[in-house]
């Protein structure tokens, strides 16, 4: 839903109204406070059903206050959804419009399907036209809000598993310190189910059925319940499939261990060549980047589909390449045409890529393929091929020359 500029006028002036929030300017606390509203709106917690604004350029009586309104802002205003800072990434429409005859950012914020949304480890909400964070009570309001129809496929629960499935120390020690703050977990009397369902590893508290995204974030045993979820890992000495094997892995376990253990395999496959001629000093040559290797293989993890398939991710390390291909093709607004494109992205797994963020392995959303490509520009590699078809993405990243 997007409001019609008689509405957005309507709303301007409305100062009781839980669904505004208004800046003058974005300086001081202004990019703070904005993003804590941006949250407040995605967790519609009056039920509202319509989308929350914000309105940078106007004062708390909703006259202009003369903001200059640049391209540079609207980018900033843009970055809400992309930063990390606020997970899972909210829905907004970024625009500038002339209202009371004066220009203004307007950040439109739909209502989010799987709340509670947070920003930077809490929740927050309206209390009419005041933020404020959410109490336990609140909390388990936005959980029991959250759609089972027609969610992605990574919230859907597992009906055979149960809460056994789940590893509670991993949550507890490596998860949830990263999920909260610290200051938010020391306060609060929540149960560990509804600490679980808060952050979407469980259906509700009430159900405590592991959903996709518990086992593979959570899992003891994640392939007991999702088959597909492991890498394969080839490292064939020559340049065909049919050569001879000198290393292979099945990496498997709770995202973490899997994520942590396919580093340790580029590490050591990953051999720098060391030159002590053409200079006056030692240089150490990588055949590959390591970050760039990271971010491919962490992408295919997070975009890949776990549904209806038991194709793990696989990674074939060749002598002069090293092939990454994951299930699953483009999704929504990703195509064929289009896909690594910068700026054009898509996430059929939202709340893994949410998790990913969380535990550290994702540092900013939309920028994986472009940083892939950077690096291996700067370490001397040819330009990475993707071959994405219906089913599957092929990436094909070639050995420095």
């Amino acid at each position: 839903m997007k409001y019609s500029i008689k509405e957005l006028e309507a709303l301007l002036i409305d100062i009781e109204s839980d669904l505004v929030e208004r800046k003058e300017s974005w300086r001081g606390d202004a990019p703070d406070t904005g993003r804590q509203a941006v949250c407040a709106f995605a967790n519609d917690l009056p039920d509202h059903r319509k989308p929350g604004v914000l309105f940078v350029g106007a004062k708390n009586d909703g006259m202009p206050s003369k903001l200059n309104i640049t391209d540079e802002l609207l980018c900033t205003l843009s970055d809400i959804k992309t930063d990390g800072n606020t997970l899972p990434p909210p829905s907004i429409i970024v625009e500038k419009c002339v209202l009371k005859g004066s220009e203004m950012a307007v950040v439109t914020v739909q209502p989010s399907d799987t709340p509670p949304v947070r920003y930077k480890g809490r929740i927050w909400i309206r209390t009419g036209p005041r933020r404020s964070l959410a109490s336990l009570q609140e909390e388990r309001i936005l959980n029991e809000k959250r759609r089972y129809r027609d969610i992605p496929f990574d919230m859907q629960p597992i009906p055979s598993s149960s809460l056994s499935a789940l590893s509670r120390i991993l949550f507890e020690q490596e998860y949830l310190p990263n999920v909260f703050a610290a200051d938010v977990l020391e306060a609060n009397k929540r149960t560990y189910e509804e600490r679980l369902a808060s952050c979407r590893m469980i259906a509700s508290v009430e159900d405590p059925t592991p959903t996709i995204l518990g086992i593979l974030v959570l899992g003891v045993s994640p392939r007991d319940w999702i088959p597909g979820a492991y890498i394969q890992f080839l490292r064939i000495a020559g340049e065909a499939m049919s050569d001879p094997i000198q290393d292979e892995a099945l990496i498997d376990g709770a995202l973490g261990q899997v994520l942590r253990r396919m580093d340790e395999k580029i590490d050591a496959h990953n051999r720098s060549k060391v030159d002590i001629t053409s200079d006056n000093r030692e240089i150490r040559n990588n055949p590959y980047p390591r970050v760039a290797l990271q971010q491919l293989i962490r992408n295919a993890v997070m975009h890949r589909t776990y549904e209806n398939t038991n194709m793990p991710v696989r990674v074939h390390w060749f002598d002069d390449r090293i092939e990454i291909i994951n299930a699953g093709g483009p999704f929504g607004v990703v195509t064929r045409e289009n896909f690594g494109c910068p700026g054009i992205t898509d996430y059929r797994n939202p709340n893994l890529a949410d998790a990913m963020k969380v535990m550290g392995f994702v540092q900013r959303f939309g920028i994986g393929i472009q940083t892939a490509r950077a690096e291996m520009k700067k370490n001397g590699n040819p330009d990475i091929e993707f071959q994405p078809e219906q089913m599957i993405v092929l990436a094909t990243v070639r050995r420095r020359l």
